[in-house]
């Protein structure tokens, strides 16, 4: 592992912890060279399933791209960054448990939409707007009315934390 700081490559680890995150380890490094530390998080690499895009294009899986598009989503909401990874991660575990080499991008992204309307009611509506193509009012107007008929028979409001 290089270190980010001055670029050298013998580093040396001083510290292991699994994280929260399945399957991934973190660990602290220091540079001997610089006396710096960093810390990294190392996750095993799986084929990635290539995702089928609506006009037919395959492209292969992009965790942080869902990621970024996840937290466009959720900008400016009061949404903790560990509660959209444990998202992102529950998402990509359920594609690799599939085991398919090629899932359609609409699958994925129902998968967001079901994540963020668990999460964040703001922030599911921002990704529906987009996802399902929402392009008036009223269509927005729709998908909110049945929001809140949801969760009027649900009975409570979300909270923005999500689910453990």
């Amino acid at each position: 592992m290089r270190c980010p700081f001055c670029e050298s490559g013998d580093t040396r680890v001083i510290d292991t912890n699994p994280e929260a995150e399945r399957w991934a380890i973190r660990r602290r490094r220091e540079c001997p060279r610089c006396l710096r530390r960093f810390t990294t998080i190392e996750r095993p690499v799986h084929l990635a399933p290539m995702v089928i895009k609506r006009d037919g294009r395959r492209e292969p899986f992009d965790r942080e791209k869902l990621l970024r598009g996840i937290q466009i989503a959720c900008a400016k909401r009061s949404i903790p960054a560990e509660a959209l990874e444990r998202l992102v991660e529950r998402i990509e575990a359920r594609l690799q448990a599939m085991g398919r080499s090629e899932i359609p991008s609409r699958l994925i992204g129902d998968m967001v939409i079901a994540g963020l309307k668990e999460l964040d009611e703001v922030a599911y509506i921002r990704y529906a707007i987009v996802y399902l193509g929402l392009s008036d009012l009223e269509s927005i107007r729709q998908e909110i009315d049945n929001l809140l008929r949801h969760r009027a028979r649900e009975g409570s409001p979300t909270t923005g934390e999500g689910p453990e």
